[in-house]
Formats: C-alpha cells, structure tokens, sequence
C-alpha cells in the first residue's frame, strides 16, 4: 500500500480553504457596503482612551524593542512543537527523548548567541 495521497483526499482540505476564504471576502465586502459612511470633524479626530492626543504619534521605536517582540514570538512558537511530542511521550520511546533534547540544545544555543550579543540588553 503507498503511503502518498490521491488528489482526492486533499478536496476537503481544499474545500475548507475555500469556505474559509469565501467567508473572509464575504465579510469584508458586506461590512464594506453595510456599515455606516456618516463622516464629520469630531467623528474623524483622533481619540486614545479618553485622553486628548499630544504632538506627533510617528515617533520612532528602538530596533530593540521589534527585536525582542520578535525572539519572544520565536521562542513561543518552539513551545508548540514540544505540545505534540508530549502528548506521544510514551509512543515515540528513547528516540523521542533524543530527538527532543537535541531540539532543546537548539534551541539554548540559538538562546545563549542572543546573550552573546547583547540582543536582549535595553541600555546601549
């Protein structure tokens, strides 16, 4: 028995797709048509909480901060690829300890050249 699919077993994951997408469009444009055009000078001042807005909102960020938004979401989503090999724990055997504890070096070295190079220092 081959172990490649027919063309035939993605169709729901094709139709899934397009369902999905479907529904994106559909709701883009019907907000799009539906929702009100009412446009006036208080209703198009900017308003932050409460609070009147003083001077300019395009101030530049520190490559740092985008820089450690970025390593935490990378860092996060390695998490999720331990989710499943804890759920097979038992299944997978020595091998899957192996390979878990190399993915983990992995990542601690990709960890400790981030200290190295001060990426997560605040002060210059």
């Amino acid at each position: 028995m081959s172990s490649t699919g027919t063309p035939i077993d993605y169709l729901p994951i094709v139709l899934m797709f397009l369902v999905a997408l479907g529904f994106v469009i559909t709701t883009i444009v019907a907000t799009h048509f539906l929702g009100p055009k009412r446009k006036s000078k208080v209703k198009d001042a900017v308003f932050e909480c409460g609070i009147e807005s003083k001077g300019n909102a395009r101030f530049p960020f520190s490559v740092k901060y985008f820089l450690v938004a970025i390593l935490f979401v990378l860092f996060d989503v390695e998490v999720i690829f331990m989710y499943p090999w804890a759920v097979n724990f038992k299944e997978l055997g020595v091998l899957g300890i192996v390979e878990m504890f190399s993915f983990i070096a992995m990542l601690l070295v990709g960890f400790y050249y981030l200290l190295a190079k001060k990426a997560l220092k605040w002060e210059d």
